[in-house]
């Protein structure tokens, strides 16, 4: 059952640990040895870099001691000298920072690694939702949600593991070379301080969070709009409406401003407030070495490792508030995309489901009951079989559940009640792959990929060669019309196939759907939206689409289905009438009979039209023979 995308994913918000085993199999993948060898490597050297850290204070200390003539009587006659100490100071420091990026890049491919398949994760789940579901979604929004998403999930992925453990390591560390060296007032000072920090730290990412999530809502809305804008370009263009557009967008990045500058504007609050406190906690530990110095209770070189230390303590403290920030902003940008994982696939294959078996084709819908909303009944008890090798046409008034019935048979939804079966098999039995790799289509609305004509044209067959692509669209009756293309089968589409016209994209349908090979067809509707001559020359092409195959057509045109081997006629989601087209005529007073009349009078209304067009055209040839030439 569908969820709403936009809930919060509670569970995952409010326990971060929840999330990091969730994303534990992903950063440890059973199946990649090398990966994991990565982890372990990368580990170690984040290990040997926080032990060089902690030496580069006491060099600074030793320096200093040894400046005043305090020199360290531990330290190896060597490293006595200030110079060297100078020198093994500095060295530390650069040892660390390349222990750091060795680790940083053994560890990225890890990360992205983990991306990679949380991204894909999602991409197919995707597909596997019902078409329920994506009628119901706006695609904009989808893709703005998976393209945080994957960005949450490697900022939670590459700090959480490699920087928060380590970090409270560190700060551990600290705390106790403090209290054995100077006591239990410097160790009380610095949890003090070290505790306030991260409070503070947390109640503001807290608050913050409400901001941030409102101007993710803003920047989906805003990209939404934009992608539905230019999607329908040519809508735009007709009504003249490209100012309402643009002011509807700029109602949304308006929004996206206002959220986005309270953002910064606490992101900048956030960052005085830690300075404020850490500020205070380093002046009271700094005047009480300085005290301790007067007293001679303390070298100089103490009041010196003191303040590095502090100073040291600094930045993984503000790691810390950086991380905690980005932890739960990675988790606000992900919490959708964790949600539309948890959307339940409507429709799923069987536990141990077998392909669907063709021997012949032949199809029977039995008693069958479907509806998209339970207050509205589609289908009621429909009943018919379409015998293998034969053509059946389902016709009716629009709203008749004609459409419902070829969903029903690919499963984009399954039957509420009744069976429909291919060759004896329940089609909820079978996996959907085998079912629909049995069946072609040709819809009424032909939408193609922006890519080139030949991709188009395979993708009913992937595998298919270059001279079964040709022999395809020469079936299709388009293989003339590529060849004079500049680029031919290179040729590309454009978006949603709008460089070809209505009866062009029909043809690569088709020749798409002929390369498939399917035993089964299904031509829902395919030369409604045609004027009568592309119709009739569609026509010809599927006619030898359908040849030996079981074919079921779903036509608004009764002049497509006059061939049909039987016509079943829907009214209100049940059969009125069903027989071949003469015997359906010869009901004078019936639904179908009705219904070709009335085309029929359109038919011959658009022929007359088209009649007198034409004879206006040849009255302008005769009376501007220039015109001509």
């Amino acid at each position: 059952m569908a969820t709403d995308t936009n809930r919060t994913v509670s569970a995952d918000s409010s326990n971060p640990l929840r999330t990091i085993v969730n994303l534990w199999p992903y950063m440890w993948p059973s199946d990649r040895a090398d990966l994991k060898m990565r982890v372990v490597w990368a580990t170690v050297f984040l290990i040997a870099s926080k032990v060089v850290l902690l030496l580069v204070p006491y060099f600074f200390k030793w320096a200093t001691d040894a400046l005043t003539g305090r020199a360290d009587v531990l330290l190896p006659a060597f490293l006595a000298g200030a110079v060297m100490l100078v020198f093994a100071y500095n060295a530390a420091r650069i040892l660390q920072a390349g222990l750091n990026q060795l680790r940083d890049a053994l560890f990225a491919s890890v990360g992205q690694y983990a991306v990679r398949q949380l991204a894909y994760r999602t991409f197919v789940h995707l597909h596997r939702l019902s078409l329920r579901f994506h009628l119901e979604r706006r695609t904009g929004g989808l893709s703005r949600v998976i393209e945080r998403g994957t960005k949450g999930i490697e900022t939670i992925v590459r700090f959480t593991i490699l920087n928060s453990v380590p970090t409270l390591i560190e700060f551990l560390l600290t705390a106790a070379i403090f209290w054995w060296g100077y006591g239990f007032a410097y160790l009380a000072v610095t949890a003090v301080t070290v505790w306030l920090y991260i409070w503070f730290t947390v109640r503001a990412s807290d608050w913050r969070i409400s901001i941030r999530r409102a101007m993710n809502d803003s920047d989906t809305e805003a990209n939404t709009k934009a992608i539905d804008s230019l999607l329908n370009f040519e809508t735009v263009k007709y009504f003249g409406n490209e100012e309402m557009e643009a002011r509807r967008f700029d109602q949304s990045m308006a929004r996206y401003e206002k959220a986005a500058t309270e953002v910064w504007t606490s992101l900048g609050w956030l960052n005085f407030g830690q300075a404020v406190i850490f500020g205070a906690g380093m002046a009271a530990m700094m005047a009480m070495s300085a005290l301790a110095v007067q007293r001679g209770e303390q070298t100089v070189g103490d009041f010196v490792f003191i303040n590095a230390m502090l100073i040291q303590l600094a930045i993984p403290l503000n790691f810390i508030g950086f991380v905690y920030r980005e932890i739960r902003q990675g988790l606000t940008d992900i919490e959708q995309m964790f949600a539309l994982l948890e959307v339940e696939e409507e429709v799923q294959d069987r536990p141990g489901a077998p392909d669907l078996v063709v021997t012949d084709g032949a199809i029977v819908f039995r008693d069958v009951h479907f509806a998209y909303d339970p207050a509205r009944p589609i289908l009621k008890g429909v009943s018919f079989e379409v015998p293998a090798g034969r053509t059946v046409a389902v016709v009716g008034p629009s709203g008749a559940g004609k459409s419902t019935l070829s969903r029903l048979l690919y499963r984009f939804y399954d039957v509420q009640q009744g069976t429909i079966t291919v060759d004896g098999q329940d089609v909820r039995d079978v996996t959907q792959k085998s079912l629909r790799s049995a069946i072609g289509m040709v819809p009424q609305d032909t939408v193609l990929f922006n890519d080139t004509i030949a991709y188009n044209i395979r993708y009913g067959r992937p595998g298919a060669s270059d001279a079964d692509v040709a022999a395809a669209a020469e079936a299709a009756q388009i293989g003339s019309f590529i060849r004079h293309l500049p680029e031919g089968f290179s040729a590309m589409v454009g978006e949603r196939g709008l460089k070809l016209s209505g009866g062009e994209k029909q043809r690569v349908a088709i020749a798409r759907t002929i390369l498939k090979s399917p035993p089964i067809l299904i031509l829902d509707e395919a030369t409604s939206a045609l004027d009568t001559r592309t119709e009739q020359e569609i026509q010809a092409a599927l006619d030898v689409v359908s040849r030996n195959r079981t074919t079921l057509v779903i036509a608004h045109r009764l002049s497509t289905v006059v061939s049909a081997d039987e016509i079943i006629v829907l009214k209100d989601g049940m059969i009125a009438e069903r027989g071949t087209h003469g015997e359906l005529l010869q009901r004078e007073d019936g639904l179908y009979a009705s219904m070709w009349n009335r085309q029929r009078e359109a038919v011959q209304a658009e022929e007359r039209l088209q009649a007198v067009r034409e004879s206006d055209e040849l009255g302008m040839v005769v009376r501007h023979p220039a015109a001509g030439e």
